[in-house]
């Protein structure tokens, strides 16, 4: 098999309609339903993802954990597990709640995630993967994907990758793939040093799309822009943003008209904050803290004058006993008033 990293690769045609064509990567402690709720009054097509939900805390927690809102579709739910009966009976529940995409986390190094049989441990047991899809697409209609990285430890050879896919596609039949461009150490790096530390490698998961044309591919990590995206889509299906579309939200403003082509003018950051109001207010009302949901909003304005005002404000603010609407129209209008 040739070293992808060393083979010059064109472009393909991708689908501009491709519900996965843009999407927002599922980040623990961060895309919830507030996150999630939010990010959609940004841009009507992203796909968004939850955090990642284990089989266990679906079958054994106290809280609802396949909670979400309807406006949020369209909405993939990201299970970590690696027991195929424990997955298809979350599947089966994640389908009935109307999410409109399961997939799994192969893709995730943390010790505790390792510890329980799942996330990019999971990369060395390709059969078990492909069982796993399997299980849960018997059970369900909808789509069936799997996130993962390029390789595990010295496990990062192109052909492993291959095989890899291969058996979870063949076995499987897994269609669609999202790929971190990044391999995993599963030990010595925390996940926060294996989204940074490991280099980037896109030649290599393009050579994986030209090589699987007939698989739905996404491309993920570093992407920054929707520059970059439109580059990546050049030669992949779909691009999934991460970090920069929760730290600078703002990018997801234009995403309907510049990647998937709508004939829209990018939405308004100061209307999309007067759209949370009806939202936060039915929150608070059920017991929600202000700034479980405000703080998801902080770097709306990034670029923006009054940008530094807005997040002093609500990030001082926000989480005070008694916080409401009136927080967040005192830190909008620091925004606004500059505009």
């Amino acid at each position: 098999m040739t070293n992808a990293s060393q083979t010059s690769v064109m472009p393909v045609n991708s689908d501009n309609h491709w519900y996965g064509r843009f999407s927002v990567a599922p980040m623990l402690d961060w895309t919830d339903r507030h996150c999630r709720y939010f990010l959609r009054l940004l841009s009507r097509q992203t796909l968004l993802y939850t955090e990642m939900v284990t089989t266990g805390a679906i079958i054994h927690g106290k809280g609802d954990y396949l909670a979400y809102s309807e406006e949020e579709h369209p909405v993939a739910l990201q299970l970590g597990g690696s027991d195929p009966a424990q997955l298809a009976h979350c599947a089966k529940l994640a389908q009935a709640r109307g999410y409109d995409e399961i997939n799994l986390n192969v893709g995730c190094p943390s010790d505790r995630v390792q510890n329980g049989r799942f996330g990019a441990c999971l990369m060395g047991e390709a059969q078990l993967v492909a069982d796993c899809v399997r299980a849960m697409r018997d059970v369900v209609s909808i789509p069936v994907t799997v996130k993962t990285r390029i390789g595990i430890d010295d496990q990062d050879s192109y052909e492993f990758l291959c095989d890899f896919i291969g058996t979870v596609a063949g076995k499987g039949e897994c269609e669609s793939f999202t790929i971190h461009a990044r391999k995993a150490w599963l030990s010595g790096l925390s996940p926060k040093e294996n989204r940074e530390i490991p280099p980037l490698d896109y030649p290599r998961v393009y050579q994986l799309k030209r090589d699987f044309p007939h698989l739905k591919m996404a491309i993920n990590g570093g992407i920054k822009s929707l520059e970059e995206a439109k580059a990546h889509l050049q030669y992949m299906d779909g691009v999934m943003v991460g970090r920069e579309a929760y730290q600078n939200p703002g990018i997801l403003a234009a995403v309907d008209r510049v990647i998937y082509g709508a004939n829209v003018a990018d939405t308004d950051p100061v209307a999309v904050v007067r759209a949370m109001y009806p939202y936060i207010e039915r929150e608070l009302s059920q017991g929600a803290y202000l700034g479980h949901i405000t703080r998801h909003m902080l770097g709306l304005f990034q670029g923006v004058p009054g940008a530094r005002q807005w997040r002093r404000y609500l990030s001082e603010n926000a989480h005070k006993a008694g916080a409401d609407i009136a927080v967040v129209e005192h830190a909008l209008n620091l925004v606004a008033s500059k505009r």
